[in-house]
């Protein structure tokens, strides 16, 4: 092998490879992770299952909605629950999981008959939403879908009710405390958003990657995905300062505006940190390889 193709080779071992999208967050790359999953199902409901093989992710990747995915979708012992993750308050949740819970039966009851006379049985529902955002919530809260009737009955003929969990450092203890994995994740962006008050948003997260790694915090997990986490936080980080930019406008026919300049923005930081190539930086941020060249030249 030649000098220069044995450190190319050795370049390529030492660069984690990006193999995600932008759509995709830190939290839902954690958790997709069974044990992981089930270690966050036994917190939230005080329970003890040790068999994370009698877990069924059921999450739609396809099922896309005002242009977010539903983060995580799983049966357990014939109940079916929908954890979402916020970085921002947003009280349609209630509606968006409406959507989600539609498409997951329709799904479940594909091939069979809604027309014969045997009732067909679907799994219960949870609706269960992790916020991590800075706006300061209750440790816990429900929201309706009845809060969005024009007119409010004291017994709807439709409800959902979710329940929303503030998974911030310092709050829901115990919580935490059952749930290593979700504890070690808030203490991770608690890093990245005090960093990222001191210096530029890319050097906040290699420096909140690097510290955690140093400290044992998702160590594992981000030795294993240190790109793939990189690109994601700056995103996720680039996202929500767009939504907020757009709240002060009309959101909701914002959406698509803000998710691609977050994606454009995300694509700058990385392509100034001089880590990534052209093609990884289109695959993490769902751009052409024209567009990444586009903002090479213009940085």
């Amino acid at each position: 092998m030649t000098g220069k193709a044995h450190e190319a080779n050795e370049t390529t071992k030492r660069t984690p490879v990006a193999n995600r999208k932008f759509k995709d967050t830190v939290f839902r790359m954690l958790f997709s992770d069974k044990e992981a999953l089930l270690s966050l199902y036994n917190a939230v409901n005080n329970s003890h299952y040790t068999d994370s093989g009698a877990l069924e992710i059921v999450t739609l990747e396809n099922a896309i909605y005002m242009g977010m995915k539903n983060d995580l979708a799983f049966i357990l012992d014939m109940n079916l629950y929908l954890y979402e993750h916020q970085s921002t308050m947003n009280p349609n949740i209630p509606l968006r999981d409406l959507f989600y819970i539609a498409a997951e039966y329709q799904k479940l009851v594909d091939k069979k008959s809604l027309y014969s006379s045997a009732l067909q049985k679907i799994p219960n529902p949870h609706f269960i939403v992790f916020y991590n955002g800075s706006t300061p919530i209750d440790d816990c809260y429900t929201s309706r879908l009845s809060d969005a009737f024009y007119h409010a009955t004291g017994n709807p003929s439709l409800e959902l009710i979710v329940t929303t969990f503030n998974v911030n450092a310092g709050h829901n203890t115990e919580l935490m405390s059952h749930c290593q994995i979700l504890n070690e994740y808030s203490i991770y962006v608690a890093k990245v958003r005090s960093f990222a008050e001191q210096m530029p948003l890319d050097d906040a997260v290699q420096k909140a990657v690097t510290e955690c790694i140093q400290e044992n915090i998702l160590a594992d997990f981000l030795r294993k995905n240190q790109a793939e986490v990189i690109a994601m936080s700056i995103f996720e980080y680039d996202k929500v300062e767009e939504e907020k930019k757009l709240r002060k406008a009309e959101f909701d026919a914002g959406v698509e505006q803000g998710l691609k300049q977050a994606s454009t923005d995300t694509a700058l930081r990385l392509l100034k940190t001089g880590k990534f190539d052209a093609k990884e930086i289109a695959k993490l941020c769902n751009l052409s390889i024209e567009e990444v060249n586009q903002l090479n030249n213009q940085k």
